[in-house]
This record gives structure tokens, C-alpha cells and sequence, in this order.
């Protein structure tokens, strides 16, 4: 069965679907992995190194004929897409809960599309779960970023000089991106705080060494581990809580987001003109918004010297593990559509059925 992974071109796509240690496995167990030139080298894999694992590299227009499946990151543009050949498995972030169009696009050009961002989250599906992996890699990164931009040192250091305070620093949710960030704060010498509605996390986020902020506002989470929306009433009490609590820190990462919906508002303007000049908030939900009221998606806004940082696709920053990653990720999906090299969909399967945004026999 032959897999094409062409060469990402989103806009600021550094990351690539397969690299070549996962090339290298997938070839010695019968599927047959032809690459796009360059489609690993702004990840930090070069060319040769997809040949030394076996892999055929093609230019553009040799990539998709024939291509059982179509392994990428980002959704495909359109020239790409009708390039596929009908019945064409498309594996990749696939945005099918905000991106209509596209999914409309897969659907009559006959492609059967597999949304990495779809995948169940059950303990079967966790070696595929993408969203994860990424939310890792991107929780890791925000600390980074609000260490560089933040004029403080993390850690306490005691020196001749004096004693420098370490930094004070709160994580909003504490989902995968959250824990990862507050693991990183705490790592670099940060004392860490964290707030997430759902109280079922407090002992997670207590065993990396953080404090839980309790703010009285809770919920329970849905099945797929997420907190459930908050009513008007939830979020104008959570919004107040935090305004009083946000001025004590000088690092604030937010992380909360709802699948296929814009970012719930958490941070109003009000609390960022309560912080003090120098503090950075770095708000990873800025591609569906931004949880603070000021962010600007893909940009960095100064306002009363406090940064806001709304840098968007942090994983893609950080290409070569988080591509490492997702690697992993599409090959553990790859060997549950096709456990013998030859795909063998089961639409009565949990994972297939779930992951599955577009079929032929969904068409009508």
C-alpha cells in the first residue's frame, strides 16, 4: 500500500506527517512511502535521510497518483486535493468542527478523511492521539516564550548582590498544554500556580508542585476529558475571581479551549491593566480567539506594558520533536486502518468510525 507525505503549505507549517525513523518501520512491515522533496527539511529532516529509510522521493506532481493514503498536518489546499484520486485515505488535522468548506471540498472530490483532532479519546486510541502530542509540545513552549519576554529571572537566586524573587507564575486549564506548562514553570525555578473549573484535576496539578487556585467556580468534564461550557452566569463569576487573582503573578499561561468553538473570554481587559508593566501573558488558545480579551491572533500586543503574546501553531515552532510526535501518531493510526499493509476500514469499529469525516457511503 503506498502512503505519499507531501510537503506542508500552510502558511508558517514547519512540521511534516511522517519522519524517517517512522518511514523506516513502516516500510519493513510492507507499506511502500513515497515523500515530496523537502517535505521534511524545516523540521530538521534533510532529504537523505528519508532515503537512507527507505522512502522514494518524488517531486509534486508524482506524489499523489496512486496514493492509497495521504499522510500531512495541516488540511491540504485545493490544487492538492483534487489531485487525489477518489477513495484516497487523507490523514491530518482536518478542522472538521470549524472548516465546512473544506470538509465539503474532501467529501465531493470522493477523498475518505481521517481528522487527527477527531480521533476518540479511549485508552485504545491514546499511542494515536495527536492533539496530545501537540498540546505538549505547545504547553512547553508558551513557558519558554514568557521567559524570554517576561524582564524577570524564573528562579530565586541568592547571590552577593542580593536575593532575587523567583517568578510568580498561574496556568489557566490544566488539560495536557497546562500540565506540560506548569511542569516547564516549575522546572526553570517559577513558584506556579493553576486554575481549571473541573476539581477532578487539583491533584494532578499538585503533584508537579504547583498550587491550585481555587476560584468556587466548577464543573465536570465531558467524556472527551474537556470541562463543559460555563453558563453566563459561571463565567461572569469566573472572570471577576480571576481579576482580583491575576495582578499577584508576573507570567500567565492560558490553555482553555472548547472543541469547535471560539476560546471562552477568561481575561478582561480590566485584569490586564491590574497586572504590572513588564508581565507577559502567552495565551494558547489564540487560534480560536484567545482567552484573554486583548489577544490578537499570530501577534504580540503591548497594552500598559503588559504583553500579550497570541502567537499561533506553537508545535510548529518546535518542529523536529513535535513532527517526531505526530509521526508516532499517524503511524499508530496507519497500522489500525491497515494492521496487514492493505486497508481493512471497519466502520464498526470506535476509532475508524470516530476519526472518519468523510466516506463515500456518508456522501449522501
Amino acid at each position: 500500500m503506498r502512503v505519499a507525505v507531501p510537503r506542508e503549505t500552510a502558511p508558517g507549517e514547519r512540521r511534516v506527517a511522517l519522519v524517517p525513523e517512522t518511514i523506516s518501520k513502516l516500510r519493513e512491515t510492507g507499506f511502500e512511502l513515497r515523500i515530496e522533496r523537502g517535505a521534511g527539511q524545516e523540521a530538521g529532516f534533510p532529504d537523505d535521510l528519508y532515503q537512507e529509510a527507505g522512502g522514494e522521493l518524488v517531486g509534486a506532481d508524482a506524489l499523489l497518483p496512486g496514493a492509497a493514503v495521504v499522510a500531512c498536518v495541516a488540511k491540504p489546499a485545493s490544487e492538492r486535493v483534487v489531485a487525489m484520486d477518489a477513495g484516497t485515505v487523507l490523514i491530518g488535522f482536518l478542522q472538521p468542527l470549524t472548516d465546512r468548506g473544506a470538509v465539503d471540498e474532501l467529501r465531493e472530490q470522493g477523498i475518505i478523511g481521517f481528522a487527527m483532532e477527531s480521533i476518540p479519546r479511549i485508552t485504545r486510541a491514546q499511542s494515536m492521539d495527536a492533539l496530545s502530542s501537540q498540546a505538549t509540545v505547545a504547553g512547553y513552549k508558551a513557558v519558554l516564550l514568557a521567559a524570554d519576554r517576561v524582564p524577570k529571572l524564573f528562579p530565586m537566586l541568592m547571590t552577593a548582590a542580593g536575593t532575587i524573587a523567583p517568578v510568580r507564575a498561574l496556568v489557566i486549564g490544566a488539560g495536557v498544554a497546562g500540565l506540560q506548562a506548569i511542569a516547564t514553570a516549575r522546572r526553570l525555578g517559577a513558584v506556579v500556580s493553576a486554575f481549571d473549573v473541573r476539581p477532578a484535576v487539583k491533584e494532578q496539578v499538585e503533584s508537579l508542585g504547583a498550587s491550585f487556585l481555587e476560584l468556587g467556580v466548577r464543573v465536570e468534564e465531558t467524556e472527551g476529558g474537556y470541562a463543559r461550557e460555563l453558563t453566563p452566569e459561571q463565567q461572569a463569576e469566573q472572570q471577576a475571581a480571576l481579576e482580583e487573582k491575576i495582578p499577584d503573578f508576573d507570567v500567565v499561561v492560558t490553555t482553555a479551549a472548547v472543541p469547535g468553538r471560539a476560546a471562552p473570554r477568561l481575561v478582561p481587559t480590566t485584569a490586564v491593566e491590574r497586572m504590572r508593566p513588564g508581565s507577559v501573558i502567552v495565551d494558547l488558545a489564540a487560534e480560536t480567539g484567545g482567552n484573554c480579551e486583548l489577544t490578537k491572533p499570530g501577534e504580540i500586543v503591548v497594552h500598559g506594558g503588559v504583553t500579550i503574546d497570541g502567537t499561533t501553531n506553537l508545535p510548529s515552532l518546535m518542529a523536529f520533536h513535535a513532527s517526531q510526535l505526530y509521526s508516532r501518531n499517524v503511524e499508530a493510526l496507519l497500522r489500525h486502518l491497515a494492521p496487514e499493509g492493505e486497508l481493512v476500514l471497519d466502520w464498526e469499529d470506535e476509532i475508524t468510525a470516530g476519526a472518519c469525516v468523510t466516506r463515500p457511503e456518508a456522501a449522501s
